[in-house]
C-alpha cells in the first residue's frame, strides 16, 4: 500500500470542493499577480477558456479583475481535456476559433492543453497570443496560495538558480524513496524578467525552471504521475541513455506501459522555486512548482525515436516531491529544502514586499498575508 500522504490529491476540477461566493475577496491578490504576470492592458482582448467544472468564484474573480482593466473579457466553458495525448485527434473547433482572435488566453484546464496538437507551442507563437495556463491550478487553493507570491521574488530565484544550472555539466536527483537520476547534456529555459510577451506560455502560479536533458541515466521512483496517480507499490523507471529501458511496479507499471506501448523517453524536467505554492491537498501539477520539488515529463516515442518538434503525445508527468538535488557536487536542494531561500539576495528582494522570513518561508500552510503580496507595488523595505 502506499505510503504518500498526497495519494488523496484531486483527480479533476470535479473532485475539487466548491467555495463560498465571498471567498472572491481572498482571491484577489493572487488575480492581481495573474494579471501582472500577463501584462494585461486596456482594450487588451481576453479569452478565458474554462473547463466545465471549474468553480464559478475562480473563474468570477479573474473575469472581474480583467474587466476592471478595462478589458475586453470573453468567457468560454468547454469540455475537459484528456491527458497528454490520450485524445490526440480531439480537433478542438470552437476552442480554436476563439483562441485565434484573443491577444490574452487564459486557460483553466486540468490536463496541459498544450498536448493537443490545435493548443501547441507552436500554434501558439505563431498567433503572437499570450497565452496563460491554470492547468490543475484554476482553484480557489491555488489562487490564495501560490499566486500570492510578488512576481519579483519568483524572477529573483530564477536568475539565481539559472547563474547555477545554466553551467551545470551534470545534475544528480535523489530521494529517500529510491530515485537516483543523473542528467547530463542540459539545456534550460530562461523566461527572462518580467511578464508574458507575445507568443509565450507560461503556467502560474509562476514556479520553476525547466530543462530537456540530452541524456538521462538511472531510475525514477515515481510518487505521482499523470497516467497512474499515486502508485500504491513503488512504481520504478529505469532509464538509459535517455530512453526508458524498464518499468517496474504492479498495476501501475502496467497502466504506464499501455499509455505508451511504442515506450518512452526523458522530454523534460523541472525544479520548483515557489515556496508558497501547496504541497498537502495540492494537485500534481501544483506541487511539481513548490520550491524544492522535482517532476519530469516521459514522452512516448514516435516510430521507436524520440520526436520533440511537436506535442507531447503519450505525455507523462511525473512528481518527486522532496528529493535532493546536487549541482556539480553542490548541494541545490537538500530534502525538498531549496537552499538558495536563505541567500542574502534573496532575501534582499523579499524584504522590498515584507519580512523575509515570512515572504520565503516554504510552509504553505502559512498563507501569505495579502499586504505582503505585492498589491501596493512594494517600495517599502524590512529588515
Amino acid at each position: 500500500m502506499t505510503i504518500n500522504p498526497y495519494a488523496a490529491s484531486p483527480f479533476s476540477y470535479v473532485a475539487e470542493p466548491a467555495v463560498s461566493p465571498y471567498s472572491i475577496v481572498e482571491l484577489m491578490p493572487g488575480v492581481h499577480n495573474l494579471c501582472e504576470y500577463v501584462r494585461l492592458a486596456a482594450g487588451d482582448r481576453v479569452l478565458l477558456m474554462m473547463e466545465h467544472t471549474v468553480d464559478p468564484v475562480v473563474v468570477q474573480a479573474i473575469a472581474a479583475a480583467a474587466a476592471l482593466r478595462d478589458a475586453d473579457v470573453r468567457i468560454l466553458s468547454v469540455p475537459s481535456f484528456s491527458a497528454g495525448g490520450w485524445d490526440r485527434e480531439a480537433p478542438l473547433p470552437i476552442e480554436t476559433a476563439a483562441f485565434h482572435e484573443a491577444d490574452v488566453v487564459i486557460s483553466g484546464t486540468w490536463w496541459g492543453e498544450v498536448h493537443t496538437a490545435p493548443l501547441f507551442f507552436d500554434q501558439i507563437r505563431a498567433r503572437s497570443v499570450r497565452f496563460l495556463s491554470l492547468h490543475m491550478a484554476a482553484t480557489a487553493g491555488a489562487l490564495l496560495t501560490g499566486a500570492r507570491l510578488p512576481a519579483e521574488v519568483f524572477h529573483a530565484l530564477v536568475a539565481r538558480a539559472l547563474r547555477q544550472l545554466n553551467a551545470a555539466s551534470s545534475i544528480r536527483v535523489t530521494s529517500a524513496r529510491g530515485t537516483d537520476l543523473t542528467f547530463a547534456g542540459l539545456t534550460f529555459e530562461d523566461p527572462g524578467p518580467g511578464g508574458l510577451r507575445p507568443g509565450d506560455w507560461r503556467p502560474f502560479p509562476y514556479g520553476g525552471v525547466n530543462f530537456w536533458p540530452a541524456e538521462t541515466e538511472g531510475v525514477l521512483v515515481v510518487e505521482d504521475s499523470t497516467v497512474t496517480g499515486v502508485p500504491e507499490e513503488p512504481l520504478r523507471v529505469t532509464l538509459e541513455g535517455n530512453l526508458v529501458r524498464k518499468i517496474e511496479g504492479g498495476a501501475a507499471a502496467g497502466q504506464l506501459r499501455r499509455y505508451a506501448p511504442g515506450g518512452f523517453y526523458m522530454r523534460h524536467a523541472l525544479f520548483g522555486l515557489n515556496p508558497k505554492v501547496r504541497v498537502a491537498g495540492g494537485t500534481q501539477f501544483e506541487r511539481e512548482k513548490h520550491a524544492g520539488a522535482f517532476y519530469c515529463g516521459l514522452d512516448g516515442l514516435t516510430d521507436g525515436a524520440p520526436v520533440t518538434s511537436g506535442p507531447g503525445f503519450a505525455h507523462c508527468d511525473c512528481q518527486v516531491d522532496r528529493p535532493t538535488v546536487v549541482v556539480d557536487g553542490e548541494t541545490f536542494v537538500e530534502r525538498g529544502r531549496l537552499l538558495l531561500l536563505d541567500e542574502p539576495e534573496i532575501r534582499e528582494v523579499a524584504a522590498r514586499f515584507g519580512p523575509p522570513e515570512v515572504i520565503l518561508d516554504d510552509n504553505p500552510v502559512m498563507i501569505l498575508p495579502r499586504r505582503y503580496t505585492g498589491l501596493s507595488g512594494g517600495g517599502r523595505s524590512f529588515p
